[in-house]
């Protein structure tokens, strides 16, 4: 045998020996975990990661509601129902606080995306942001007064249609998109102005793409993001979406009034001087950039898509639109629209808006989660850093927590006397640590402007279109959102 056989033979080995090595430690690491599907060797349970979690309930039925599937050797628990859900983002809210490591988004914003960054800088961006916010009016009168102002545009805007069939999407898209940019860069747009189209179109496509099956490639085989033509694909949409919002920041910059700051980046940059002797602050231009990047996208497209939901909801149930309709009529009289405190004298409005909510089930895994620290659960091991899905749409459709749940039913949130109730399984905004920071303002927008519609139209649906009910929404929702046309008649309430 020569030389180059011997040393062939003696690296195969070496190889073999430390593969064997890695995955006997893994298995040990990992020995603990929940059961699941069997995995196949290196490459997981790929067929079951999947962005809707479209097998888990199947999973569950077969594994128990806390179970393990695996991408390629990363084992990721997912969580299904109510109980369990609950169990582990409230009962155990620190330990399931965290998120993972995910090689595109942290490659891209080196570490700084405000979905995604964990720890102290975590809680104090989370923190500040939860409190400029404030300070700019979420949830108090002022920030009402704005909804109002743009729901003006919007129902003029809707009006323009003359009741022909449009979807309403674009122009709902508007209104949010004015309203949260007023809030985060102090700009307020015509409908038809080039940059709020810009602004809506440059998120949705961040969205898309962070949400894509390339995106998820690329967070599986890192090393493929060396590869600069695929890079170049993977990160063009953020981008369009870093360069649209670094304009706003360096023109911030320049005309910035340290004695009255008018809109989010104002407040960061005003902090960032407080902070710069500070060596290792967490506010930076950068951690601006990538906390503005997140709160346009989570501010503007899901409010636009459950808006847009709502009104086609209502198109497909007319016996309920009529109900809501009459409802907010009877609080508003025959003149003025419908302001945040008659909330508690519409029962069944905001009952139809919550169930709407509901059914849409709009991320059914939301982000992932990551444990903190080694965390018993369950009776099993979830080792520091483990992967977490938290699968909200089992909680959503959980048959012990919904007496209907694949049905649409406003009932579920009404209790014996026709009065609003609560209901704690109502999770559309996560819950626990990681609730989403914007749920007062969307709760404040869709509330607002959904009635507004409601009292000044009546929304149908194309006559030459499919009828849905319940699941069957709830299963099209994508298609209804993104393309289904829809016709608003304007009502005559001068004599309400």
């Amino acid at each position: 045998m020569d030389v180059l056989s011997i040393l062939t033979l003696f690296f195969s080995f070496l190889i073999s020996v430390l593969f064997i090595s890695s995955y006997w430690r893994k298995h040990k690491k990992y020995q603990n975990l929940p059961p699941g599907p069997t995995p196949l060797p290196l490459l997981g349970n790929l067929n079951y990661v999947t962005r809707d979690g479209k097998h888990f309930r199947e999973l569950s039925q077969k594994h128990g509601p806390v179970f393990t599937i695996w991408q390629l050797s990363e084992p990721i628990v997912v969580l299904c129902g109510y109980d369990v859900v609950k169990d582990a983002l409230i009962n155990h809210a620190d330990q399931f606080s965290g998120r993972p490591y995910l090689a595109v988004v942290d490659f891209y914003s080196q570490g700084y995306s405000f979905p995604n960054v964990h720890g102290l800088r975590w809680s104090q961006l989370r923190r500040f942001t939860l409190t400029s916010l404030r300070n700019f009016g979420m949830g108090k009168t002022t920030m009402e007064e704005r909804v109002l102002k743009e729901g003006q545009n919007l129902l003029q805007a809707v009006a323009d249609t003359g009741g022909k069939p449009f979807n309403p999407l674009n122009l709902i898209g508007c209104a949010i998109g004015n309203i949260v940019s007023t809030m985060l860069l102090g700009e307020q747009f015509q409908y038809k102005d080039k940059k709020l189209q810009d602004l809506i179109t440059t998120t949705r496509k961040h969205i898309l793409n962070t949400h894509s099956r390339l995106h998820q490639f690329g967070n599986m085989f890192p090393i493929l993001l060396n590869l600069p033509g695929l890079r170049q694909k993977i990160f063009r949409e953020a981008t369009e979406m870093t360069s649209f919002v670094k304009e706003y920041i360096q023109s911030h910059k320049k005309n910035l009034n340290i004695n009255s700051p008018k809109d989010f980046i104002d407040f960061f940059l005003l902090k960032m001087k407080e902070e710069e002797p500070d060596a290792d602050t967490n506010f930076s231009e950068k951690t601006l950039l990538w906390t503005i990047v997140a709160l346009l996208a989570a501010g503007t497209e899901t409010t636009t898509s459950t808006l847009k939901y709502c009104l086609t909801v209502m198109a497909h149930y007319p016996e309920v639109q009529e109900k809501v309709q009459q409802e907010i009529d009877e609080v508003t009289g025959s003149v003025r629209l419908p302001g945040i405190m008659d909330r508690a004298q519409m029962p069944y409005t905001n009952a139809v808006i919550h169930e709407t909510q509901r059914l849409m089930d709009l991320a059914p895994i939301a982000h992932y989660h990551a444990v903190t620290q080694d965390t018993e659960f369950r009776g099993y091991t979830l080792p520091k850093g483990t992967r977490v899905i938290p699968f909200i749409s089992s909680v959503l459709n959980d048959p012990t927590q919904w007496e209907t749940p694949d049905d649409f039913n406003p009932n579920h949130f009404l209790d014996d006397k026709g009065q609003f109730r609560a209901r704690p399984a109502f999770m559309v905004f996560s819950a626990g640590k990681r609730i989403c920071a914007g749920e007062n303002l969307a709760r404040m927008e869709l509330f607002l402007l959904f009635c507004s519609l409601m009292k000044q139209f009546t929304f149908s649906r194309v006559p030459e279109t499919n009828p849905y009910k319940g699941k069957a929404l709830r299963d099209n929702k994508w298609p209804l959102i993104w393309s289904s046309p829809l016709c608003a008649v304007p009502r005559n309430t001068s004599s309400k």
